[in-house]
């Protein structure tokens, strides 16, 4: 096939053949996505330090931490390491829908609001749970989000 401009030519041999289609907007799912990720490294490494701190000060033994057993870490840290935990829960499904999205090219308003508010909610119920962790304000939180998330999976039923 020929070369024109530095591409293949067309079919006609003259027209080049379309850049391929790509919109910004195709990649904007990727942004709620990036910052939910970044939400998780920041406990983690919160928890990281915390840990890292306890087992230096002496506040947890050491060994402790080789099996998770054996001592009792201080509740700052119980509630890092539970947080962490919840990010690897429902959150897979905000990731395979993101994914969904992306590879089905369906971005659109409506499930980029979605997904922007659920990074948000996440952020809002980390926000308690390491904060004054005051149960039924991080429920609400919890369940505001499942919510999202539900209509998120809704919305991509309805357009599949």
């Amino acid at each position: 096939m020929e070369i024109v401009g530095g591409r293949e030519a067309g079919a006609d041999g003259d027209q080049p053949l379309p850049a391929p289609a790509y919109h910004d907007e195709e990649a904007t799912m990727i942004y709620p996505m990036f910052a939910l990720v970044l939400l998780t490294f920041f406990v983690g490494i919160r928890l990281g330090s915390c840990r890292f701190a306890n087992a230096r000060s002496g506040r947890v033994d050491g060994r402790y931490y080789r099996l998770m057993r054996g001592d009792t870490p201080p509740d700052g840290e119980l509630k890092l390491a539970r947080n962490f935990s919840n990010l690897f829960e429902a959150p897979v499904l905000f990731y395979v829908f993101g994914a969904i999205v992306i590879a089905k090219n369906l971005t659109a308003p409506l499930p980029l609001a979605l997904a922007w508010s659920y990074v948000a909610l996440r952020a809002v119920h980390t926000a308690i749970h390491l904060g004054r962790n005051h149960p039924v304000h991080r429920f609400l939180a919890f369940l505001a989000s499942c919510i999202v998330l539900l209509a998120m999976w809704g919305w991509l039923a309805l357009v599949l």
